[in-house]
């Protein structure tokens, strides 16, 4: 053995026989294809959605406790850290939405076609920038 991969890639036949196999899927070389990425950023997003929605239950909790509670919450949120967090949760939930329609129209059965595929999945991308970009800056020429 030169190296330590090569030790990863031996396995045994059913006769006990040692062959070499290659890894697989390796991410150095396995290309990711969107519609992928956007399933797995499905199950992303749906994570942060709930963490998000902890958020606003304190911001909630906090409004319904009174002033110096709802002030704590507030200067967070108004915070750096705050303001990213809460561009996080939009934007997760956003595409949530976005991706949960694709799927919606994959149960109806369109869509499956290579060329719809795709551009199903730029869809969701370009709908998830402009509709989180949107947001912010209606929301922030409002605040």
């Amino acid at each position: 053995m030169q190296d330590v991969r090569d030790a990863l890639m031996l396995a045994r036949t059913s006769q006990g026989k040692v062959v070499r196999r290659p890894l697989s899927p390796h991410l150095q070389v396995y290309r990711w294809p969107i519609s992928m990425a956007l399933s797995i950023g499905h199950r992303i997003s749906g994570v942060g959605l709930a963490i998000g929605t902890l958020l606003m239950t304190w911001w909630l909790l906090a409004a319904a406790s009174g002033t110096g509670a709802f002030r704590v919450v507030q200067n967070f949120l108004g915070s750096p850290i705050g303001v990213l967090l809460l561009l996080g949760w939009s934007a997760a939930l956003i595409f949530h939405l976005a991706s949960g329609i694709r799927h919606l129209m994959w149960d109806l059965g369109v869509g499956f076609d290579d060329g719809a595929y795709r551009a199903s999945a730029r869809a969701v991308v370009a709908a998830v920038v402009v509709a989180t970009l949107l947001v912010w800056i209606v929301g922030l020429a409002v605040w």
